[in-house]
């Protein structure tokens, strides 16, 4: 039986990737304890490769191809300038503006960071079924308009959503081509640093966003694509491949989103 065994080896994580002629399976290793995850088809692993999204100048892969990008990552990762950076260097991006009930922060712009709505307004929201995925989080409700993926490809644009694991669970259900991306930090130590350095919260926040972090990355097995955000210039690279790669192969697949036929055949481990 045909076999190969490659790694993906980072300062802090560890992955690794074994394939067979049945499919795939994974073993994983960490440097640091308490942390589950799992990644990739050999395809996906590919497209990570930061040259590839440089070098690729074809035309025809900066049109958007309707469609659904989803990610998400633990709070202080460095997700919302991430995305900021790929939008303005990749054309036919747009980003799904989501809604929320929380005060806005300083600097955040109404309809472009978030929509800020009443609770009241939003319960109606939720009762018109006007949400593919909505949650409470710290007393606040967010939530995630539905939208019209034909309309998406008529326009020649892809939609990004920036939502957490348990959203994305819900939005995969009702989008089943979306595509899953999750963000890593360079380690758990240095996403307490940033989130220390914003000075946004208080300790007893940091430590339960710190929590939540851990139960974040251990739902990142299911995504497609896992990125670690040690060098802002190197993610921004390796998320324009992703999309790149994803657009040509809806393309040439008519209609299929890169890399999922495999993900999708091997399902779970073997």
């Amino acid at each position: 039986m045909l076999k190969l065994v490659s790694r993906l080896v980072h300062r802090n994580w560890i992955l690794e990737f074994r394939f067979t002629s049945f499919g795939f399976r994974y073993q994983h290793r960490h440097r640091k304890p308490n942390f589950l995850f799992y990644n990739l088809n050999p395809d996906q692993k590919k497209m990570l490769s930061s040259e590839f999204g440089v070098k690729n100048k074809n035309e025809r892969n900066k049109k958007g191809r309707g469609l659904v990008f989803i990610i998400s990552a633990p709070s202080g990762t460095g997700k919302t300038t991430l995305v900021k950076r790929v939008m303005e260097e990749l054309p036919c991006l747009r980003f799904s503006v989501s809604c929320t009930t929380r005060p806005p922060r300083a600097n955040e712009q109404e309809g472009v960071d978030y929509h800020f709505i009443p609770p009241v307004v939003f319960m109606e929201m939720i009762e018109k079924d006007q949400f593919l995925e909505w949650a409470e989080v710290l007393g606040h409700y967010y939530g995630t308009a539905r939208v019209d993926l034909k309309a998406l490809e008529t326009e020649g644009v892809d939609l990004i959503l920036d939502i957490d694991t348990q959203g994305a669970k819900k939005v995969k259900e009702k989008l089943d081509h979306a595509v899953l991306i999750f963000l890593l930090p360079p380690s758990l130590d240095d996403l307490k640093e940033r989130l220390m350095g914003r000075g946004l919260d208080s300790l007893e926040r940091i430590q339960f966003r710190l929590a939540h972090a851990k139960r974040d990355i251990e739902e990142a097995h299911w995504y497609h694509h896992i990125i670690v955000n040690e060098k802002v210039e190197e993610a921004v690279e390796k998320l324009k491949a992703i999309i790149i790669a994803e657009r040509r192969q809806k393309e040439e697949n008519h209609g299929k989103s890169y890399g999922r036929g495999l993900f999708e055949k091997c399902g779970k481990s073997v």
